[in-house]
């Protein structure tokens, strides 16, 4: 077995498209809508309601790619890899819901949330009930492990958001900080969806363990791609400026602070102190991390953990699943939103 080194073009030159990362697991991906839709169900009314209208929303579906992608460079996808993908669709698409209600935020991915349709009540029930039918999935197939591993990261999602939100109210975050928010935050998810993927096809345990470093090195990159768009000079999907406004200190800034005047980093730290931090303030501060380098350190740091998930994936041999999964993490650090 090779180790593969991952080549990240400029971004005018990125060739994979979503279309790709889909095409080996086409099949896949329409047995785990069965489950997913199955798993929905519900009795009519509101709740169907509701349901109806997410499904309808179906997002770029990333998360079971990666699910069953991981299942097939480990072995063959079996009812276990589609119950694995459901499970995580589940659990993924409740914690936004509840997130929505937490941000107060009315739309995601340019549609109508939850919260801003049928107000907060509903939307924290709803996503409840998303979480009651993942765990029910789990436990009326008897899937212990998988529910133990989904049932880890929503643990550790939920510590890194509430570290994000304690820090956010400190302003004292260092590096080491940041990568424990971010890694329970974000990269527990995309672990526990290579890890589910493969432990739904081996029981090899140095082969699910290489599968869980590397969607953690993977959602590593992930993460520090979304805080860049922080900092972008176009709005990408995500507003900008919306973590600086939320008083939200990420890698870019964090490094820049860090070698930063003591009297820089009382403006700086002001600014963000602000009931209402202005879009000059924001202009200010996006200058002021360009021109010190931390939008560079954070692109290196960001291209550095997804070499590491990509040399993990090449140890394995070779396949249309694994080339995917290139093709994956490539994708991910130049992705537009």
């Amino acid at each position: 077995m090779t180790d593969a080194v991952l080549t990240v073009p400029p971004p005018s030159k990125v060739s994979v498209t979503l279309n790709d990362l889909r095409k080996p697991v086409e099949k896949d991906l329409r047995e785990f809508e069965t489950y997913f839709k199955n798993a929905m169900s519900s009795n009519g009314g509101l709740l169907d309601l509701i349901v109806r209208y997410l499904l309808r929303r179906k997002g770029k579906q990333l998360r079971p790619i990666l699910v069953l992608l991981s299942a097939k460079m480990c072995g063959e996808t079996s009812k276990s890899s589609y119950l694995a993908a459901a499970l995580v669709e589940l659990l993924h698409t409740a914690t936004l819901v509840h997130d929505d209600v937490v941000d107060t935020a009315d739309q995601r991915r340019g549609a109508f949330s939850i919260n801003a349709l049928w107000k907060n009540k509903i939307a924290v029930l709803f996503g409840d009930f998303l979480l009651s039918r993942g765990l029910l999935l789990a436990l009326d197939n008897k899937e212990y492990d998988l529910l133990h591993t989904m049932s880890d990261a929503v643990r550790r999602m939920s510590e890194g958001e509430i570290l994000q939100i304690e820090k956010s109210r400190k302003l004292d975050i260092d590096e080491e900080t940041y990568y424990k928010i971010i890694s329970d935050k974000t990269a527990s998810l995309i672990a526990a969806c290579t890890t589910a993927g493969a432990r739904s096809v081996t029981t090899d345990d140095e082969v699910i363990d290489r599968m869980n470093k590397a969607g953690e090195s993977l959602g590593l990159a992930f993460q520090i791609r979304d805080d860049l768009f922080d900092y972008g000079i176009r709005d990408v999907g995500k507003p900008l400026g919306i973590d600086l406004k939320e008083r939200k200190l990420t890698l870019p800034l964090i490094f820049s602070l860090s070698g930063a005047e003591s009297s820089e980093q009382r403006r700086i730290l002001k600014l963000i102190r602000k009931k209402r931090i202005s879009d000059r303030d924001i202009r200010y501060i996006a200058d002021f991390v360009t021109k010190t380098g931390g939008i560079e350190y954070a692109k290196n740091a960001m291209i550095d953990h997804a070499q590491t998930a990509s040399r993990l994936v090449g140890t394995f041999p070779q396949s249309e699943a694994r080339d995917t999964m290139m093709g994956l993490i490539d994708y991910t650090v130049q992705r537009k939103l």
